[in-house]
């Protein structure tokens, strides 16, 4: 019997993790972490569910290779900043935080994780929130820090409370109705009024503090 080439074999194993990984994303998208569960996956990717503990060790494995090979936080790098900081990281911290309402606006994924990481302890969660901590240090030990020098934590703590808001608003537009405060959230006029709010916010700080 002739023997499949070793190349072929490689390629086959690395199509189906790549189908199972899909699958945990779509599975995400539409019934939350809930719905992960192993025959769902085995059906939604394709792949005989054996081929899980194959290539993953289990169910678990591969939801934590899952969340490891997402990058959720890549527009919060210090060296994405284009040309000398003169402004102590206030146009690029702006830049980031509405980057990221407008990422979790269209990634139905990235939802469901933060959701999910408000309600299980996981080891990989964990390292979700941690990425973001180092991703965030980038940015407020070589530009914010120094710039407010005995204030820095205080704008810190003004950083914490725009971004869980962020956050908070496009959940609840995507699950309890679009509209807080009277703004309507999925409208372009409505995520404006949230964007220039943002902007007047940390323009206050950095002239306040």
């Amino acid at each position: 019997m002739e023997r499949k080439p070793v190349g072929g074999k490689i390629r086959n194993i690395e199509r189906s993790r790549k189908k199972f990984l899909l699958a945990v994303g779509k599975i995400l998208k539409t019934k939350g972490h809930a719905g992960l569960k192993i025959n769902e996956v085995a059906k939604v990717a394709g792949v005989d569910k054996k081929m899980i503990y194959s290539y993953f060790g289990g169910l678990d494995g591969l939801i934590d290779e899952y969340i490891a090979v997402k990058d959720f936080w890549s527009n919060v790098k210090a060296e994405q900043s284009t040309g000398a900081i003169t402004d102590g990281g206030k146009a690029f911290a702006t830049k980031a935080f509405l980057y990221q309402f407008d990422y979790l606006e269209n990634n139905k994924e990235f939802q469901k994780l933060l959701l999910w990481r408000l309600s299980e302890e996981r080891k990989s969660l964990r390292k979700l929130t941690q990425d973001q901590e180092a991703r965030g240090e980038l940015l407020f030990n070589h530009f914010t820090d120094p710039y407010f020098g005995k204030n820095a934590e205080k704008f810190r703590a003004i950083s914490a409370v725009i971004a869980s808001g962020l956050y908070y608003l496009n959940m609840y537009a995507e699950v309890n109705g679009s509209v807080f405060s009277g703004i309507d959230l999925k409208t372009e006029k409505g995520r404006n009024l949230i964007k220039e709010a943002v902007g007047f916010i940390i323009d206050k700080s950095f002239k306040d503090l």
